[in-house]
């Protein structure tokens, strides 16, 4: 699987998405993310956050996350909530609280974080991730969730 074909992205797992991302050049995932598919993109992946979030892990954190995703074909951007409360991850598509912390990033930046493919740190330390609210649990994020390596 080497070509990025999005037509088949909800048929593929995890670790099979995470190798995906890795083998195609960021202009060609750009491509993709500002066309029709980008919505069902985002869906699935956001739809698969409650499935890798790790309870065990999070211990008593209870937190609003939204992420913002910009380069929308129209310009805009689409913002997605997780909540991890309780011990459980919920994914909502339209924000409904005050977020602890918010996290914008393009596209293609997006998808190698959720693949594994890129280190937030260093994104947010190049402007390449905006991160505004709770930069400890920003820095920490990663661990609350199995992300796939590729």
């Amino acid at each position: 699987m080497t070509d990025f074909d999005p037509a088949t992205f909800a048929n593929v797992g995890p670790k099979e998405f995470a190798q995906l991302v890795k083998s195609t050049p960021d202009d060609k995932i750009a491509q993709v993310m500002s066309g029709d598919l980008r919505d069902k993109i985002l869906g699935e992946v956001f739809g698969r956050m409650p499935s890798l979030f790790r309870a065990d892990r999070a211990g008593s954190t209870n937190a609003v996350i939204h992420w913002i995703i910009t380069g929308r074909p129209d310009g805009g951007s689409d913002t997605y909530e997780v909540v991890i409360a309780d011990g459980k991850c919920d994914v909502n598509e339209t924000p409904q609280h005050d977020p602890k912390l918010s996290l914008t990033m393009g596209p293609v930046e997006f998808l190698k974080i959720v693949s594994g493919g890129a280190n937030p740190v260093m994104m947010f330390m190049t402007g390449k991730l905006k991160a505004k609210g709770d930069l400890g649990l920003a820095a920490n994020i990663a661990n609350l969730f199995d992300i796939p390596k590729a």
